[in-house]
């Protein structure tokens, strides 16, 4: 039997995120599994006050044994997709909206690396003048995060998979965005699959088969971690 413990979703908290570690420390203490990967199920930016920070803690990585990993979730990837190109647009986002816009959040991240009234200013000035202020392992840290994670009986992701698709077969946009074609199946997935992107309540809830780890950070709520443990078979 193995763990694997699961944070969702962080949104610029970095004390809500080191209160999360801390108590998987005492967790991984009292079990003596020093080895458990966490899993950041993603949005590690926007809406919070502290992206920048956020991400300069988890790129730090772990300072005693064990193995931290994150997922994209689709505030990280518009956020990236922005210092990309600001004009480029992810087909899944709504059309009235885009990074920028205060119901997304990224005017909050891009002042969290201390970029001056970014809500005023033109997007191609704010492009440039992120890429000169974000370090290059902040760039790297996004660009190297997964879509999901895999274990026996268990599969990651951020927001969830699109119900009859083969797990291997998933499709990285289902795995960022998905909603309420997800949501709503009740019917076994081929493993538990433990997902953040749509908050359902202040405490992580498990549906048979899903565990949903969401808890609204975003918006004033706790940040959840939880654990797993994985029965090989």
């Amino acid at each position: 039997m193995t763990r694997v413990y699961a944070i969702g979703d962080i949104h610029g908290h970095l004390d809500k995120l080191a209160r999360a570690h801390a108590l998987i420390a005492a967790d991984r203490h009292r079990t003596g599994d020093a080895d458990a990967p966490v899993v950041h199920l993603g949005d590690l930016v926007d809406r919070g006050p502290e992206s920048a920070e956020v991400i300069d803690y988890l790129v730090t990585g772990p300072v005693r044994p064990g193995t931290w990993i994150t997922i994209r979730g689709n505030h990280d990837h518009l956020f990236r997709l922005f210092l990309a190109d600001p004009a480029a647009r992810d087909p899944v986002l709504r059309p009235d909206l885009t990074w920028l816009d205060p119901r997304i959040g990224g005017v909050a991240t891009l002042e969290s690396y201390g970029i001056h009234e970014p809500a005023s200013r033109k997007t191609a000035d704010l492009q440039a003048e992120a890429l000169a202020r974000i370090p290059a392992a902040h760039l790297a840290f996004l660009d190297g995060a997964r879509s999901f994670v895999a274990m026996e009986g268990v599969f990651l992701a951020h927001a969830g998979i699109r119900p009859g698709t083969p797990l291997a077969r998933q499709d990285p946009t289902d795995l960022m965005w998905i909603l309420l074609h997800f949501l709503q199946v009740t019917g076994d997935h081929g493993a538990l699959i433990v997902h953040g992107h749509t908050p359902e309540g202040e405490v992580p809830r498990h549906f048979g088969n899903r565990l949903s780890v969401d808890t609204g950070a975003a918006y004033g709520g706790p940040l959840s971690a939880v654990v797993i443990k994985v029965v090989a078979v």
